[in-house]
């Protein structure tokens, strides 16, 4: 019934409480219907292909190193104790959008404003609230903190026009946008004065100059359509994993084992497209702890919304979307959390229920965007970062504001990864089903007893067999194993291989297993 409604532009359109269109302005391009939606969506849908979601990563992971940090910071003024995150989560990911969507243009102290403030226009949008602006109301502090917004981003399209006007290459959605609009209109002047021209230069989208302010109204409903959702998610990210430390600690080796050991490599589309296991968690979290709960249509005319009912002209339709992410028919034992069902399970072919990102013509334009920035994000924080979850009968209880949230704020302690320098690899030399019930954080998989030959092997041999690049040279190269004996062996055999920077961790597995299971009891 939801994906009947959601395919249903002819009788139905989306529709937001009153104040919606004094905050976001009525001209936004989100309140257009039928053809002038669709076109307008057509000049957009270039800012989230692969080749431009690449240029945006650098400005994402420069993000995530300096929210890293504040996370550690935070965790150490609480003095290791648990203190409520969800707040922190909703910075990050406005820091994220911030920095994708205008780049460099906006200050760290704008971007850490509309955080703050962003709260207030999530508050506004209640549906229950005074559909006037009245002075010192929910509605009066949302519409103050959406023209904030505004005003900074029509000063970061000011400055991305001169830029790209001057030749410089787009880093951050705005700036792809408006190089369109600029190659256009070039296209369009030599055209009308006769130029000849050849074909293949032409933009794919013709598009007009857009205004400073209809730049910025488009960029609002960027954030405004990824703050609160991908709020929650993050949270229940973060929450999910430290409470199945397993599901880390395998999202944590399949992103230390793409970067060939080296948990400092940048991020690249080739690496995010790599991680099958973790985007499946990141899918299985969308899935189970969906951040869309329902959406309201508006009935243009009479809808026949089912054999025995027709919806009236005027009416509001309210789709929710859970119940297709929890139907027992396509997502066996639903309200359990398993990854696995999207990886040896049939949950990818259910595409009809996948609804977390709507589905006909109002589909959310940014969903691979979204879900390659929670993987991009939980993989960074696993190779950087451990993190325990305080749970409190609270912890599964959900409270809803504009999406969900757990009813305590993710109460969490984190703390730093203690992994090796870029040129240091810990090697785990015991058996696969050894390592795979539980390893130390970083280390590489090389079974010694099976693969005896390892070390000797061609380096695209050796890549063939193991899915990471095989450690140089230069490279120091420190053992473990259950207890120490097999450590040994491999250490020897590392010297006759040529390596000559060797070490061992003799207490291995049993002693650093022992120490965290102390620690996580002294927690």
């Amino acid at each position: 019934m939801a994906r009947k409604v959601l395919n249903s532009p002819t009788y139905v359109k989306p529709c937001v409480v009153d104040v919606a269109q004094k905050l976001l302005r009525p001209t936004n391009w989100v309140f257009m219907d039928g053809k002038d939606h669709v076109d307008y969506r057509k000049g957009l849908n270039g800012l989230f292909t692969r080749k431009a979601l690449e240029l945006y990563l650098p400005g994402q992971e420069e993000v995530y190193d300096t929210y890293f940090a504040k996370f550690l910071e935070k965790s150490e003024q609480n003095h290791g104790q648990p203190v409520p995150f969800m707040s922190t989560f909703r910075e990050l990911n406005c820091a994220v959008s911030c920095r994708t969507f205008v780049g460099h243009y906006i200050t760290d102290q704008a971007v850490k404003k509309i955080a703050d403030d962003y709260y207030k226009i999530t508050a506004a949008l209640e549906l229950v609230n005074f559909p006037i602006i009245i002075p010192f109301t929910k509605t009066y502090y949302g519409k103050k903190a959406a023209d904030m917004v505004l005003e900074e981003f029509c000063r970061c399209a000011t400055k991305s026009k001169v830029r790209m006007r001057a030749g410089g290459e787009p880093t951050c959605i705005m700036d792809a946008w408006i190089k369109t609009m600029l190659d256009s209109e070039q296209w369009r002047e030599k055209v009308a004065s006769g130029v000849k021209v050849d074909e293949s230069t032409k933009p794919p989208m013709l598009l007009r100059l857009f205004t400073d302010f209809e730049i910025a109204q488009t960029i609002f409903t960027f954030l405004f359509a990824a703050q609160d959702a991908s709020s929650s998610a993050t949270t229940w990210l973060f929450q999910l994993m430290a409470d199945r430390p397993d599901v880390l600690d395998k999202v944590r080796e399949e992103h230390l084992q793409a970067r060939g050991g080296d948990k400092h490599q940048r991020l690249s589309m080739d690496l995010l497209e790599k991680m099958t296991y973790t985007r499946a968690v990141v899918k299985e979290v969308l899935r189970y702890r969906p951040p869309v709960l329902m959406v309201p249509y508006l009935v243009k005319k009479p809808f026949p919304i089912s054999d025995t009912y027709t919806c009236p002209k005027g009416s509001m339709v309210v789709p929710t979307l859970y119940p297709a992410l929890h139907d027992p028919e396509v997502y066996p034992d639903p309200d359990s959390f398993n990854p696995d069902r999207w990886i040896t399970g049939d949950a990818e072919k259910a595409s009809k229920n996948w609804l977390v990102f709507g589905t006909g013509p109002h589909y959310c334009l940014g969903q691979t965007y979204a879900q390659l920035h929670f993987i991009a994000m939980i993989g960074k924080a696993a190779l950087t970062l451990d993190w325990k979850h305080h749970t409190t009968p609270l912890s599964e209880q959900i409270k809803v504001f504009a999406t969900i949230f757990p009813e305590d704020d993710c109460r969490l302690v984190k703390k730093i990864v203690n992994t090796p320098s870029p040129d240091r690899i810990l090697i785990d030399v015991r058996e696969p089903t050894e390592y795979n019930a539980g390893f130390i954080p970083t280390a590489v998989n090389i079974p010694i007893s099976s693969q005896p030959d390892a070390l000797f092997l061609p380096a695209d041999e050796f890549e063939d067999r193991f899915g990471f690049h095989k450690p140089s040279p230069g490279h120091e190269l420190v053992f473990y194993c259950k207890a120490g004996v097999r450590s040994s062996a491999a250490a020897m055999m590392a010297l006759q291989g040529g390596y000559e920077r060797v070490g061992e961790y003799r207490g291995s597995w049993l002693e650093w297993d022992k120490k965290e299971r102390r620690d996580g009891e002294a927690s």
